[in-house]
């Protein structure tokens, strides 16, 4: 359910904007969707876990946020973000 180390640097390395970049918008929201696509699989099984339900809840909440401060700073970062995650906007 949660996301492997492996994993994390994976997606670090694929978004970073810099060399040594593990904390900007795009690595966050690529990390946030990962958590969330690993959630909602966990529902397909489990549909009365309420209480990961919120915390799914929280990590869209969280990711949308980013994505709107990312939007208001560089739209075409956003644009090729939301199109590399597949995510619907």
């Amino acid at each position: 359910m949660s996301i492997t180390a492996e994993r994390k640097a994976e997606l670090m390395k694929q978004y970073a904007t810099k060399e040594g970049d593990t904390g900007s918008a795009e690595v966050q929201v690529a990390i946030l969707t990962e958590r969330i696509i690993n959630l909602t699989e966990h529902f397909k099984d489990h549909k009365k876990d309420n209480h990961s339900r919120r915390g799914l809840l929280k990590l869209v909440s969280s990711r949308r946020s980013l994505l709107d401060y990312l939007k208001k700073q560089d739209e075409g970062r956003y644009k090729t973000l939301i199109s590399s995650l597949g995510i619907r906007r």
